[in-house]
């Protein structure tokens, strides 16, 4: 029995010697942070004091944005029930009709709204380029745009930034872009289809001039679009016309004529063609951005981070 205990004895040995590395490991530890205490405060308070700083400098952004609805697109109701009637006569004309489903206006709306092309074209129409690019900071007394004297000459229109090849000294439409498109979200509630168009801006006053035209920019493109395919499929339609006699055939045009002509008038008739506002932009008075708290409490967590690390390291290499 005597010799069983005193095995069980050297068996536990190992693993109390372990647990008392371990203290005494979690002890140095402890004791290398305590001595280095100092190098810590000072550290921390040096990220403290730049993270404060930073937040400082941050001008403050404001986000505008507006509630708008998919307006009711019924114009290719028509073509859809003709296409159930009179689909076959109209292929032996060498029309199409579809079958009325397509791609849905609205979402062809949201993704025209981010293109590259209808980007470049809002910017050259409302000149905001310097607006984009080259802002600095906004004059809430004077509701005035400063901006960065390095970079534009407001007094000349000139541009003088310093960049190097393939860039130029005016910003290309695809470096606005790029900016642009970080500064304007468009998104689609799926629950019940409700869009969403917000513009993020240094001065609130931009930020809400912007969503209103980007809507009305919107409605107009998708309006023109459609105008234009209705023109043209009327000069087809009455091509066809005139080159066929047979009386079913010319019924089946006649009507799609009809439903072409709907679509430009419906067109004409209504300004909101593809969005209704339900919530207009307005000038935010609360800014959007930066967190300046949430910035200088992560510069303090930072800190204290990198100098208990720091700390740690020197005091095993000297140990070492």
């Amino acid at each position: 029995m005597e010799n069983n205990s005193n095995n069980l004895n050297q068996a536990n040995m190992p693993m109390q010697n372990n647990i008392a590395d371990d203290e005494i490991d979690l002890r140095e530890l402890f004791t290398a942070i305590w001595q280095g205490k100092w190098i810590i405060i000072a550290i921390t308070t040096l990220f403290a004091v730049a993270s404060v700083f930073y937040a400082i400098n941050q001008p403050n952004i404001y986000k505008s944005e507006a509630l708008l609805a998919p307006a009711e697109q019924d114009q290719r109701g028509g073509l859809g029930v003709l296409a159930g009637q009179f689909g076959g006569l109209a292929s032996l004309a060498g029309v199409n009709l579809g079958s009325g489903g397509g791609v849905d206006k609205t979402q062809m709306a949201l993704e025209v709204l981010k293109s590259r092309q209808f980007t470049g074209e809002f910017i050259k129409k409302h000149d905001v380029l310097p607006d984009l690019m080259a802002v600095k900071s906004w004059d809430r007394e004077t509701n005035t745009i400063i901006y960065n004297e390095q970079v534009y000459n407001k007094a000349e229109k000139k541009w003088l930034r310093e960049v190097k090849a393939p860039l130029k000294v005016e910003p290309s439409m695809q470096e606005a872009y790029k900016v642009f498109s970080q500064l304007v979200t468009a998104n689609t509630n799926t629950e019940n289809g409700m869009v969403t168009i917000a513009v993020e801006h240094v001065s609130p006053y931009i930020a809400q001039q912007w969503v209103n035209w980007l809507i009305l920019d919107i409605n107009s493109t998708m309006k023109q679009r459609d105008v234009v395919e209705a023109n043209k499929s009327t000069q087809f339609l009455m091509n066809q016309l005139e080159n066929t006699k047979i009386a079913d055939i010319r019924t089946v045009l006649y009507k799609l004529v009809e439903e072409q002509a709907k679509t430009i008038m419906f067109a004409n008739v209504r300004d909101e063609y593809v969005f209704k506002t339900i919530d207009p932009a307005i000038v935010p008075e609360q800014k959007f951005k930066p967190k300046r708290a949430l910035i200088c409490l992560l510069g303090v967590l930072l800190g204290g981070i990198f100098s208990t690390l720091l700390v740690l390291i020197r005091h095993f290499i000297k140990k070492g």
